[in-house]
This record gives C-alpha cells, sequence and structure tokens, in this order.
C-alpha cells in the first residue's frame, strides 16, 4: 500500500507539472484548439452543402465527428511531448529521483487529457455558434463526453509507445500525423458510410473512430442517418467501450515496457 501511495503520488505531481504547462507554452494549446474550430467552419459552411444526410441536418450529424476528431488529434500531443522530454533529458532527471517509473507515463498521459477536455469544449463552443442544437438530456451529454475522453486518453498510450519509440518530437509529430489522419477520415466522422467508396465501407464501419462517433451523435439526441446496419453500428456504446479497454490493455504494457527498456538502455 505504501508502493501504490507513492506511485500515486508521483503520478499526481507530474500530471500537475505536465499540467501548468499549458499556462507557461499557451500556443501549442492554441494552435491545437484553431485545428477542429476550422473545420467546423470549413464543412459547416464550405463543404456542408455538398453532403447530403438523410434524415438530419450536416451541422448535426458533422459535430459529433469534429470532437472525437479534436480528441484524436490532441493524443499526438503525448508523442511529441514526451519525446521531447527524452532529447532534453529531462527523462533522465526523472530516473534519477526515488519515484515510481510508472509515473512518468501516468503524469503525461493524465497532463494531457485536461488539454483534451479543453480542447473538446471549444470545440463543441464552436459547433453550438454555428447553428448545432444537441438534442440529447445531460446524462447522454456526459456519457457521449466521457466516451470521447475515454478513446482520446486511450490513444495517448498508443502515441505514447511512439514517441519513445522515436525520441524527436519532430519525428513524433509527423508519425502521429501519418495514422491520425487516416484514421479520422476514413470513418463517419465527416460523410455517412454508405457514401464513401465500396472498397472503404468495410474499413470506416469497423474503424473506432466511427463506433465512437456514432455513440456520441446517438448522446446528442440522434444517429443522424438511416437506421444504422450491423453490429458496429448498432450497438456504438459497447464498440466504443471495448475499443477504449482493448487499446488499454494493449498499448499501457507496450509503452512501459519500452520506457522500461529506455531506462535500462546504455546512455
Amino acid at each position: 500500500m505504501t508502493t501504490l501511495r507513492g506511485a500515486l503520488t508521483d503520478s499526481a505531481i507530474l500530471t500537475w507539472r505536465n499540467a501548468i504547462r499549458i499556462r507557461r507554452v499557451p500556443d501549442l494549446l492554441v494552435f491545437t484548439t484553431i485545428q477542429p474550430v476550422l473545420f467546423v467552419v470549413l464543412f459547416a459552411y464550405v463543404f456542408g452543402d455538398a453532403i447530403t444526410v438523410p434524415g438530419s441536418d450536416y451541422r448535426a450529424y458533422l459535430m459529433p465527428g469534429v470532437i472525437v476528431q479534436s480528441a484524436v488529434w490532441v493524443s499526438a500531443i503525448t508523442a511529441i511531448g514526451l519525446a521531447d522530454d527524452v532529447r532534453r533529458g529531462i527523462v533522465d532527471r526523472f530516473r534519477s529521483l526515488p519515484m515510481a517509473g510508472a509515473a512518468v507515463l501516468v503524469g503525461r498521459t493524465a497532463g494531457d487529457l485536461l488539454s483534451m477536455v479543453l480542447v473538446v469544449l471549444v470545440c463543441a463552443g464552436a459547433g453550438l455558434a454555428v447553428g448545432w442544437r444537441p438534442a440529447g438530456d445531460a446524462a447522454g451529454l456526459l456519457t457521449g463526453g466521457a466516451l470521447v475522453l475515454g478513446f482520446g486518453y486511450a490513444l495517448t498510450w498508443v502515441t505514447a509507445t511512439l514517441g519513445l519509440a522515436v525520441r524527436n518530437a519532430e519525428v513524433a509529430q509527423s508519425a502521429s500525423l501519418i495514422w491520425l489522419f487516416p484514421a479520422t477520415f476514413l470513418s463517419s466522422a465527416f460523410v455517412p458510410i454508405d457514401q464513401l467508396p465500396s472498397g472503404l465501407r468495410g474499413i470506416a464501419t469497423w474503424n473506432p473512430v466511427s463506433a465512437v462517433t456514432q455513440a456520441v451523435r446517438e448522446a446528442a439526441g440522434g444517429a443522424g442517418t438511416a437506421p444504422p446496419n450491423g453490429f458496429a453500428a448498432e450497438h456504438p456504446v459497447w464498440m466504443s467501450i471495448g475499443w477504449i479497454i482493448g487499446i488499454l490493455l494493449m498499448f499501457a504494457p507496450l509503452a512501459t515496457w519500452r520506457y522500461r527498456r529506455y531506462t535500462a538502455a546504455p546512455r
């Protein structure tokens, strides 16, 4: 219990250390926030009239997708920040302290989760500004928000593994975009799956981004399209929970292993 209490204390301290970077380095959060706002404006006013969504206004269909996308893209901050800590030798300083090794990863991912909360709130505010009006009740909206943040937090462990692997902030950013772009655009976030080319529909159907987006749409008061077909579309909440648990079970140990391998490697 003493070891566990110490690990939790170390994690809380490092979470605070990463959280105050939002105040001390606001540029990163500002530019991260601008991206989803630009997507809201771009798709709502430029592409909105060209995309038809049966039975729904496009803004009602779009906003859950942009909110999920914003959480997904913010997860890249973990890779960039962790790789930068490695490059500047901060991780070596942590190694010299009597602290739990896992606290470095938990503090980083938890601190970036706080940034994710701010970005999601700004994105939702931009949606309200362009006319999005969620019809769901408070419990449903809270459930949708929890799924978005849970999914985004799970992805921070993916990007933490990536950041420890490349150990360079610029490379970490580029490597994150390589898979974040297709993960969000090969989904139902912006266009209904049945409007995608036939070869991409299967990928979009089982894409975890599609599951979380569909769950948020239902939480916001409506699916926004014709009745969904298939297990993944008919049970988006359970699919989302399954993806979150599966990603954490796979990448949290993998990121920890990469961190231990790094600390054990000769410098």
